[in-house]
C-alpha cells in the first residue's frame, strides 16, 4: 500500500491535516524526526487530532533510520518538491511507493533528495512560490491512489 512520509514537519496543524487525510484514505504516515513540535500521541490528541486513533502512524528517529527501513522493505521513495524534475501528471506511481513531502520552511536535505528515486513537482502558474504542504500531499496522494486503484471503496448501505 502507498505510504505518506513527512520529513521533519514544522507545523503541527499541517501534520494533523495530512494524518487526518491518511486515516480517511487508509494510508500509513511515516513521520521522520526531529519535528519542530512534539509528535507524541498526547500532543496530537490535545490539538484535537481525534483521527489519530484511526490513523496508522510510524515514527522514525532520523532519515537514516527511515531510509534503512524503506530500502529493506523494497519501497521506492517518491519526493514531492517545488523544484522537482518530473511533473505530477507525467509520473507513473506504483502501489507500494512512499511519497514524501518536506519541511514547510526548508524542504528536504540534499541527502534526502539524492535518496529519492523520483522528484516530482506540481505544475503551477509562473511566479507563484508553492502550494501548502498539506494540500500538495493531498494532490499527490490523490493522483497516486487514482493510478494504483487504491482509493477505499464507498460503502453501499
Amino acid at each position: 500500500m502507498l505510504r505518506l512520509a513527512l520529513f521533519q514537519p514544522d507545523i503541527p496543524q499541517n501534520a494533523g491535516t495530512m494524518i487526518r487525510m491518511a486515516a480517511c484514505l487508509g494510508l500509513t504516515v511515516d513521520i521522520i524526526e526531529p519535528a519542530a513540535f512534539d509528535v507524541s500521541d498526547r500532543h496530537f490528541r490535545r490539538s484535537g487530532m481525534d483521527y489519530l486513533e484511526r490513523a496508522a502512524v510510524s515514527r522514525h528517529d532520523s532519515f537514516r533510520a527511515f531510509d534503512d527501513w524503506r530500502r529493506a522493505a523494497g519501497r521506492r521513495l517518491v519526493l514531492a518538491e517545488t523544484d522537482g524534475t518530473i511533473a505530477l501528471p507525467d509520473f507513473a506511481f506504483q502501489a507500494d511507493d512512499v511519497v514524501m513531502v518536506g519541511r514547510e520552511s526548508a524542504g528536504v536535505t540534499p541527502e534526502v533528495r539524492s535518496a529519492a528515486e523520483a522528484v516530482l513537482c506540481i505544475p503551477m502558474r509562473p511566479g507563484l512560490r508553492s502550494i501548502n504542504v498539506a494540500l500538495a500531499a493531498a494532490m499527490v496522494m490523490g493522483e497516486a491512489l487514482r493510478q494504483t486503484g487504491g482509493f477505499p471503496r464507498p460503502r453501499r448501505d
